[in-house]
């Protein structure tokens, strides 16, 4: 129940950042984003499952945090910190905006 959680958080930030870059600037952007995120997920995940692996048995803690569960919430933690410095606004000037 918990991986499916995570699964979900993950495709509900792909779609609020699709949806942004898409209105914000254009649709090639959003898509590319899009691409980003959905890279980052694939590489990252296969990462965290090789730590996973040497950090805990595949039974994990129990039904619900098996892990599989354990890798995708490590995953979780590092795109938070990535996605927070990338996806950071830029602070505007004050009677500027942005065009």
């Amino acid at each position: 129940m918990l991986i499916a959680v995570i699964f979900f958080g993950h495709l509900l930030f792909a779609l609020i950042i699709f949806t942004k870059k898409w209105q914000e600037e254009n649709l090639v952007s959003g898509l590319l984003n899009l691409g980003l995120i959905g890279l980052l997920f694939a590489v990252g995940w296969s990462i965290t499952g090789m730590i996973a692996k040497y950090l805990m048995a595949p039974e994990g803690f129990g039904i619900y945090f098996d892990r599989d569960t354990f890798s995708l919430a490590l995953l979780s933690i590092a795109e938070y910190f990535f996605y927070r410095m990338y996806y950071k606004e830029e602070p505007t000037e004050a009677g500027t905006e942005k065009q």
